[in-house]
């Protein structure tokens, strides 16, 4: 493998959306929604959302209210003043400051609620114990469901081990399943705008797509729109199973370089590094020169889910739960791929 494609392979970080926000900004910033969904509560459900200030948060904020619920934004004091939470009081979302550690603030944010939804991202002290302190909370308030952050591969079906973001919500879920709480995951696979540069597999430049292992290995792909819309969906559903999968697409790496050549007009050629006994080694020794342990998506991890994606272990299983609202239209790889140009 040529030395520039190593050095893009050990890059691979997870990016936030803010090109699909910047093409909604005039509309947020100005008018709250009055859009909505033919299928919306006909009493405005209220939903508490967690982490309404990150990239998936918004979104699900957002097609949360166009489907006609009431949200219920929980921000940190320190976040209050932002612009995302300017955006999200426009929008008509109800913002509540809370410390995590005041389980009785905590407790009465979520008060009335008919589901709390996750979107908080980080490390231990936020996947673990802070949404522990939310699940609690929730639980006290009677609150009947939860939808923790989990938005990824299936990660129930990986070994201890073989991926450090997955381990803590592995350590999560242990606790969520003693709660007397319904809860449902959303299973996603990989957010297919990693696809357009931050994931080193589509490599626009040389035109090719780079991998480890088999190219017929099949990989699940949603963009983060799709999550969200999803995820909104699934809140206002009251029937929702403990797992809930979908992909916008279900493609091998010969599917992504179809989707690559088609989206670009240009020929993409395949591009193997090795076996995944190779792609294992440069995590070891990655994570070994690049520890970064404090960072939540550090170069290793990143080479982690591809491993997970790439050896079949984090596939969804079938059938996905992709019709089970009908008025969601899933985005295909070659429909972001084709964004870029």
């Amino acid at each position: 493998m040529r030395k520039g494609y190593r050095l893009r392979a050990i890059t691979f970080r997870v990016p936030y959306l803010y090109e699909y926000f910047s093409k909604l900004k005039p509309r947020i910033v100005t008018e709250p929604i009055t859009d909505s969904l033919n299928n919306a509560p006909t009493e405005s459900a209220t939903i508490v959302l967690a982490g309404a200030t990150g990239a998936l948060g918004l979104l699900i904020a957002h097609h949360l209210l166009k489907r006609g619920a009431a949200v219920r934004a929980l921000v940190r004091p320190e976040t209050s003043a932002k612009a995302e939470t300017t955006s999200l009081r426009v929008q008509g979302a109800e913002i509540v400051e809370v410390d995590y550690n005041n389980a009785a603030e905590l407790t009465k944010a979520c008060a009335g609620a008919t589901c709390v939804v996750s979107a908080l991202s980080g490390l231990r002290d936020v996947i673990v114990e802070a949404q522990t302190l939310l699940l609690e909370a929730a639980v006290a308030a009677g609150v009947p469901r939860f939808i923790p952050s989990d938005y990824s591969a299936d990660f129930t079906r990986l070994p201890e081990g073989s991926n450090r973001n997955f381990d803590l919500r592995r350590e999560f879920q242990r606790r969520l399943e003693k709660s007397p709480i319904q809860a449902t995951s959303i299973l996603n696979g990989m957010f297919t705008e990693l696809l357009k540069g931050q994931a080193p597999v589509v490599l626009a430049g040389p035109r090719r797509v780079l991998y480890w292992g088999n190219a017929d290995q099949l990989l699940d792909f949603t963009t983060m729109v799709n999550t969200a819309e999803f995820t909104a969906a699934a809140a206002l559903d009251p029937t929702t199973p403990r797992y809930l999968r979908v992909a916008g697409e279900v493609a091998s790496i010969r599917g992504l370089q179809a989707a690559a050549t088609a989206a670009t007009g240009q020929p993409f050629r395949l591009l193997r590094a090795g076996g995944l006994g190779v792609l294992q080694t440069m995590i070891k020794v990655t994570k070994t020169l690049m520890p970064a342990k404090d960072e939540v998506f550090p170069p290793w991890q990143g080479m982690q889910y591809l491993h997970n994606m790439l050896s079949g272990q984090a596939k969804l299983t079938e059938p996905l739960d992709n019709a089970r609202y009908p008025e969601i239209r899933w985005t295909s790889v070659r429909d972001v791929l084709t964004a870029t140009k």
